[in-house]
């Protein structure tokens, strides 16, 4: 995302389970002085955190979202001026002078380091996978749910009202079931992500918590489905889902792959290294790293919390 992935699988997913109430919209404001973009305009409690220099970037990124839309969608001769939809936010190439879009594209001009030529690039690329990948038609897909039932799951909100979204990698032993098909996985695994990021406002949320929990794992997991399965996921989210984490702990890690997390981290961008943690194994060491962002009644007791819930409780 910077980006938000790591060189670690990220799998997992499931039916999402009803989160607590989202915080209530902000109000149209005034920025603050050193923070205002020249010119007044619609404000929430997202686009108040944004610097000058940001600002200064915004705008000229504006400028470049109709040539933008004309590039990402080449069979089509109005998309220059045609409104459309990304993360539930609606982009009108007529008017982008909306907080929420902002706060949408403020995520592409951080991930390239506020480069508007880059940073555009990015925003085309990214239109054009959703296009052909055909993203909304993942969510009307059916999974069987005996294969990706327990894969993951999306539940609570941390204090900051993000969406705890759990990536439970030893949820099916059985591989050739899950990576067999490594094109339904990542229609499935894109299904999840796009769940995860439906339950953000943009308003005063707009990144999720992930925990991605290893126990189970073993060496036998990493097939040669699994790892390609887990590359090209990994090379999605971090081209087309940018700046979306808030944080990513890695829970219940064998041993043997401590190591990799560390090789990891000297590669890594300082900015994405910031956002990980490794976390030790079992309800007290994990409940230790979460419970300072996420309230007890909004965890699981097998992550430390106090919430009964069943969707975990049930893969013991």
């Amino acid at each position: 995302m910077p980006t938000e992935t790591t060189a670690a699988p990220p799998q997992p997913g499931a039916t999402p389970v009803p989160p607590s109430a989202t915080a209530a919209a902000t109000p149209t404001v005034t920025a603050k002085p050193d923070t205002k973009p020249e010119a007044a305009e619609p404000q929430n409690a997202l686009t108040e955190a944004f610097t000058g220099y940001e600002w200064k970037a915004l705008a000229e990124f504006r400028k470049t979202v109709p040539d933008s839309l004309a590039k990402a969608y080449t069979d089509k001769p109005d998309a220059k001026t045609t409104p459309i939809t990304l993360w539930g936010v609606r982009i009108d190439p007529g008017n982008l002078v909306d907080a929420r879009v902002s706060v949408v594209l403020m995520k592409f001009l951080r991930a390239r380091h506020l480069n508007v030529s880059a940073a555009s690039e990015m925003f085309v690329e990214t239109l054009r996978w959703r296009d052909e990948f055909k993203v909304e038609d993942t969510l009307k897909e059916e999974f069987p749910v005996d294969v990706f039932g327990k894969l993951g799951h999306i539940y609570g909100r941390d204090k900051g009202g993000r969406p705890v979204v759990y990536n439970v990698y030893g949820g099916n032993a059985d591989l050739n079931a899950v990576f067999g098909d490594v094109e339904r996985f990542l229609r499935w695994r894109v299904a999840f992500m796009e769940k995860a990021v439906a339950m953000l406002d943009f308003t005063t949320v707009d990144q999720t918590v992930q925990v991605h929990d290893y126990a189970g794992v073993n060496m036998s997991s990493r097939t040669p489905a699994s790892k390609r399965a887990a590359s090209e996921a990994s090379n999605i989210f971090a081209s087309h889902y940018p700046e979306l984490l808030y944080k990513k702990l890695f829970v219940n890690v064998p041993s043997y792959m401590a190591w990799l997390f560390w090789a990891f981290k000297m590669v890594l961008p300082a900015a994405t290294v910031a956002k990980m943690s490794v976390v030790g194994s079992g309800p007290r060491a994990i409940g230790k790293a979460l419970l300072p962002l996420v309230a007890p009644e909004e965890l699981p007791k097998r992550y430390g919390g106090t919430a009964d819930a069943e969707v975990f409780e049930e893969e013991r």
